[in-house]
């Protein structure tokens, strides 16, 4: 968390996270932990049990199975469950849930727990596992991860005040960062609680924590468990502030890919097997360069921003290049809307990576990085009810501009109908933008 935005409240943060927790318990009836195994999970874990046990309550314990993960994490999420299962409800979800790919374009979003490919399964759910897909009256196949968490809450309230407590903290990253000081309803003036949809509440306790705190917790409480995939990523050379455990395909995530195969061998083999890019992505997405569109991107010297951009588009799947295409023209023709009705080849790197100005390069590093969601072009993520609706509002959008004649110079549309074959990759005659 950027220092300027710290202010002291004259306690530690262990404290205060015991104070956080309290007061979560004194104020809601039903009191539930997202856990993921990770280091910073299991710390307010371990806070949470401790509160409740001395208050004599019982809390949800919900952990979401992804499958391919690490073997010792499952190891360790099975010992905490044994551990506080005097203290809590245990609600360990292993359901087909839609999960980001960012290493693939043939498969941007896999799923985890396909029972269409149960063959490939990295492994099998544990005995203890939520499997039926009626178990929660909210549930579908085909839930985003961030859909299926956010409708357990409501699910988990069942009409009484109710609680979620995160194990997020603002220093770990920009996005964790945004999400804790961004305009939102909260309880109280209080910046660690986000009200969620059905009435459930956000608590994050170990917010203001940095990273070397989580380990000066388990230093002085040793014996309080921990992952010991930190040992094995310590013996990796990672410091304390690389190592994260979460879902290793996403957009950031695939940088640690790499290691998957040295801390875990044994299951890396399964995981390239049912993920698809899995192994290009290990060999690639912790490198800069034009694999994976990290850091400095270059083109070829006969091409522009622009006609590299096509060329790329020109060599996806189809069902990607429509994906694309519909997100780069609404991005072209919402400039167009502004004023901006050629967009530059190149512009100010710093304008660019402020989101400020629209060019060509910054759509060319938004195919190479594989942003499935054009993050990097200002686009949000859709809840997977939503593609088919956002199909007819961009069609509706075309008409609009065209009518308004909006439209830029010269349209996308023809690079659906382009073949790698059709392009002269040897011309320098770049067309215009």
């Amino acid at each position: 968390m950027p220092s300027a935005l710290k202010r002291p409240i004259g306690i530690d943060v262990f404290t205060a996270a015991k104070q956080r927790i309290a007061w979560t318990f004194d104020n809601y009836e039903r009191v539930y932990v997202s856990f993921s195994g990770g280091k910073d999970s299991t710390v307010m874990l371990h806070m949470a049990a401790d509160e409740a046990r001395r208050r004599g309550r019982r809390f949800g314990l919900l952990f979401i199975d992804l499958e391919a993960q690490y073997k010792l994490t499952i190891d360790h999420v099975r010992a905490c469950f044994r551990e506080y299962a005097d203290c809590t409800e245990p609600y360990w979800v292993a359901l087909p849930l839609i999960l980001r790919n960012a290493v693939s374009q043939y498969e941007p979003r896999w799923y985890c727990w396909d029972k269409n490919k149960r063959e490939a399964w990295v492994r099998e759910p544990e005995p203890m596992s939520i499997t039926d897909l009626d178990a929660f009256p909210f549930f579908r196949e085909g839930m985003e991860f961030e859909e299926f968490v956010e409708d357990f809450g409501a699910w988990y309230a069942r009409g009484e005040s109710a609680a979620c407590m995160v194990g997020i903290r603002a220093d770990e990253s920009l996005n964790r960062f945004r999400t804790l000081m961004a305009e939102k309803a909260c309880v109280e003036g209080k910046k660690w609680t986000s009200v969620k949809r059905g009435g459930c509440v956000n608590v994050y306790p170990i917010y203001d924590w940095r990273t070397r705190d989580i380990w000066i917790y388990h230093a002085k409480h040793p014996h309080k468990r921990y992952n010991q995939l930190y040992d094995r990523m310590h013996l990796a050379g990672l410091t304390i502030h690389q190592m994260r455990i979460c879902q290793p395909y996403g957009d950031d995530q695939r940088k640690g890919l790499h290691l998957f195969h040295v801390i875990e061998p044994e299951t890396w083999g399964r995981v390239v097997a049912r993920v698809n890019g899995a192994n290009a992505g290990a060999l690639y997405a912790h490198k800069a360069g034009n694999m994976c569109g990290n850091l400095r991107v270059s083109k070829p010297d006969h091409h522009t921003w622009q006609s590299f951009s096509k060329l790329l588009l020109a060599t996806m799947p189809e069902h990607m290049r429509e994906h694309y295409v519909a997100r780069i023209d609404t991005f072209i023709n919402w400039w167009a809307s502004r004023g901006v009705t050629t967009i530059p080849d190149e512009a100010d790197p710093k304008l660019e990576a402020a989101r400020k100005v629209p060019s060509w390069r910054r759509i060319a590093k938004a195919l190479l990085r594989n942003d499935y969601w054009c993050k990097g072009l200002s686009f949000s993520q859709l809840k997977s009810a939503d593609p088919e609706r956002y199909k007819r509002l961009v069609e509706a959008r075309r008409k609009r501009w065209e009518k308004a004649q909006l439209q830029s110079t010269e349209s996308l549309k023809d690079v659906l109908n382009y073949s790698p074959n059709s392009i002269d990759l040897k011309s320098r005659n770049a067309s215009k933008p």
